[in-house]
């Protein structure tokens, strides 16, 4: 206890100081700068000719001009973003992570327009011919730098605060992502003509571990378990076809998953943290999916991916079995059982005023036999706006997998131990997926569950002010998740802080609890055994946006 009060001290005299400081900063920039012509929120006509024409100054100079706003100046010629009599935007960003409530697999139907994204690379590259060229053709290459850091209960270095993802290891600063987009975003306002876009990202940090796909880049986890690497996330391609019903977009590539109120990407979460109930479920998919407009209202999605979180290229793989056992008898067995064709459907219909959304989903569903991140996902999301201050994000899934190998089963354990199961440490040295803990020791493999269910309780108490709260409960009844047979539940309350459009802070405290047993302050990939119930931690990380 006397640590934890220890850490807690130490976290609140780094947030103290990071006010003090983030105090200090918006007191310089509301001062009058001489930097700037004239106010461009006020006459948006000297907007260009303020920033002046370096590279470096126009960087810089619209930097310092956004500060203290919560958007960019606006351009009063801009077509219109919202398609008219579609349902209300209920939100902005910020201080929001999103501005309508988030559905996946595709580019937002009646209010996407392209080269919509505020971009200080873009604008300081607007006057030349290459951001001239780019602008022509609706193509925007944008990116953050995220890092953050945490004061924890826990010890063990790495791992400790595992099952805790997205910062695992206790008492550590980290470069969480460093992510480059390059897209073109389909006009899906208009009605009247087909309507083409595509993103490449790539990103490198600590948090390459929760987006790897088994076999893409993926010997950088599995087999080196390095703390920082890279991945490429979402490498895709999309066709708008507006005269189908109320519009039609299909996409087709490597992309998130489509069910879940959080994503991978940092600004695309209200907190630094992820609820387990993310942390533990479906995180990319590669395939096709079609999101169909029925009714302003109403939409339907409807794909075929191959499997969750594995390269296309798996999909009837087989490789060599060392050590033939009941389990896998052949001499080869697939490299991935998870890597084939899988169905994707969901449905999402919305209120006029855009106050209440709900999204139920199934995701990634074929034989569920065992495989890298086979997990047959069930599922909905449901939004509601109290008012402009107030606003809740719920979600709740069961997953299952089919034919887990048993731990507690004597022959299973040792076929996993001698190499003869895909997922075997001669295959996968670290973090490889984890078998079963099954009720029946004498049961060769079990269908493993989990079940989870988050809240996101929020209030808006400024422009650029946000305070989350976060309960939940996540139930892994064979530990085939998280590595320890038990339930969880975790409370935890951020304050998402804005200097301006670009600049994002996000403070918070966590305490999460096992209730069956001891789940935190261990490392698997060394053997070390958990030995804590309980993990309390404080954290905060900042984005900045060019």
């Amino acid at each position: 206890m006397k640590k934890i009060v220890m850490s807690g001290a130490v976290f609140s005299s780094l947030l103290l100081n990071a006010t003090v400081v983030i105090a200090g900063i918006d007191n310089k920039i509301s001062q009058p700068t001489t930097t700037l012509q004239c106010d461009p929120y006020i006459h948006y006509a000297c907007f260009d000719k303020s920033l002046g024409e370096n590279f470096w100054t126009r960087l810089w100079r619209y930097y310092q001009l956004e500060m203290g706003h919560a958007a960019a100046p606006a351009d009063p010629n801009a077509p219109s973003s919202h398609r008219v009599g579609w349902p209300a935007t209920p939100e902005s960003t910020p201080p929001m992570p999103f501005t309508e409530w988030p559905y996946g697999a595709t580019t937002s139907i009646g209010v996407s327009r392209p080269n919509s994204v505020d971009s200080p690379l873009m604008t300081s590259i607007a006057n030349t011919s290459a951001g001239k060229w780019l602008q022509r053709n609706n193509i925007q290459i944008y990116g953050w730098a995220n890092a953050g850091g945490n004061v924890s209960s826990n010890t063990v270095k790495p791992g400790g605060n595992a099952p805790i993802a997205y910062m695992y290891t206790p008492n550590q600063l980290q470069l969480d992502q460093l992510v480059l987009y390059m897209e073109r975003v389909p006009d899906t306002v208009q009605t009247d003509h087909l309507d083409w876009g595509f993103r490449l990202s790539g990103l490198y940090g600590e948090n390459y571990r929760y987006t790897t796909a088994y076999g893409i880049f993926s010997n950088q986890l599995l087999h080196n378990n390095a703390v920082n690497g890279y991945d490429v996330p979402m490498e895709y391609g999309e066709l708008y076809i507006p005269q189908v019903a109320e519009g039609l977009l299909l996409r087709f590539g490597r992309y998130i998953s489509i069910p879940d109120i959080e994503a991978q990407l940092a600004p695309n979460n209200y907190m630094y943290s992820h609820s387990m109930t993310y942390s533990f479920d479906n995180y990319t998919n590669e395939g096709i999916v079609g999101s169909l407009a029925l009714t302003k209202n109403f939409i339907v999605q409807l794909g075929v991916v191959e499997g969750s979180d594995t390269a296309i290229w798996n999909g009837g793989q087989r490789v060599t079995n060392p050590a033939p056992n009941p389990l896998y008898p052949g001499s080869t067995f697939l490299k991935d059982p998870g890597a084939q064709p899988s169905l994707v459907a969901c449905m999402r219909y919305t209120w006029n005023n855009g106050n209440d959304t709900i999204y139920p989903c199934m995701d990634g569903i074929n034989s569920g036999r065992w495989g890298y991140n086979n997990l047959q996902w069930y599922g909905l999301t449901y939004y509601h706006k109290f008012n402009d201050k107030w606003h809740i994000s719920y979600e709740i899934y069961e997953t299952h997998q089919n034919n887990v190998a048993n731990l507690n089963n004597p022959i299973a354990a040792a076929a996993i131990a001698a190499g003869g199961t895909p997922f075997s440490p001669q295959y996968m040295p670290f973090n490889a997926p984890n078998a079963a803990q099954c009720s029946n020791p004498s049961s060769l493999t079990c269908t493993t569950k989990a079940v989870g269910t988050v809240a996101y309780i929020n209030y808006q108490f400024s422009p650029l002010d946000n305070i989350s709260f976060r309960p939940e409960f996540f139930d892994d009844e064979q530990g085939q998740r998280t590595g320890t047979k038990t339930r969880y539940v975790n409370f935890g309350i951020g304050w998402q802080h804005w200097l301006s459009p670009q600049v994002e802070l996000r403070p918070e405290i966590d305490y999460d609890y096992a209730l069956d047993r001891n789940a935190f302050n261990g490392n698997a990939n060394v053997g070390t055994a958990p030995n804590r119930h309980y993990t309390a931690l404080g954290a905060m990380d900042i984005i900045a946006h060019f």
